[in-house]
């Protein structure tokens, strides 16, 4: 990571730690409910509340995993007020019904548990199956704004990056 200031166009840069070259870094919603999307990205992903703030626009928040220091990577989530939201009348996008976010598991059966609880708490979009290779086990969950998350196990997503990159 670079720590060299650098002058922007408004003069010196805010952040003096950044990536020494392009570097993928985020994804981002725009929300109907914050407090419910943190809770099930939370409950369902890992996913660890980085940041939370309020401006005169919205609440924004910022969720990642802590053990990503080198290469973060994290899910921004904005929820507008009415009156200030950018991007209205525009109704919220939503990912589906093949588009998703993906996370892989370590073993079939911490799918088995994921597809369980959602179902139990009414979000399983698609129950837990076996899929052709490289897909391998999964199910699909959706978060409050119908966005699908897939949750996989043995899709070689890690194998795959080491072979070609080391």
């Amino acid at each position: 990571m670079s720590e060299t200031t650098e002058q922007t166009n408004d003069g010196v840069a805010t952040h003096e730690l950044r990536p020494t070259k392009s570097r993928w870094t985020h994804v981002a919603l725009r929300v109907s409910d914050i407090d419910a999307t943190i809770a099930f990205y939370q409950r369902y992903t890992g996913l660890e509340l980085l940041d939370r703030r309020e401006d005169e626009d919205g609440y924004g928040a910022w969720l990642g995993h802590s053990d990503q220091k080198e290469f973060p990577f994290i899910l921004v989530v904005a929820q507008f007020f009415p009156d200030k939201d950018p991007f209205a009348p525009a109704p919220l996008a939503k990912m589906a019904p093949f588009n998703h976010f993906g996370i892989e598991l370590p073993t079939k059966a911490d799918v088995d548990d994921i597809a369980a609880r959602a179902e139990a708490d009414g979000c399983l979009a698609m129950p837990a199956r076996m899929m052709p290779d490289p897909i391998g086990y999964i199910c699909m969950l959706e978060d409050p704004d119908g966005n699908l998350v897939e949750f996989s196990f043995d899709q070689g997503v890690y194998e795959t990056v080491r072979a070609k990159w080391g």
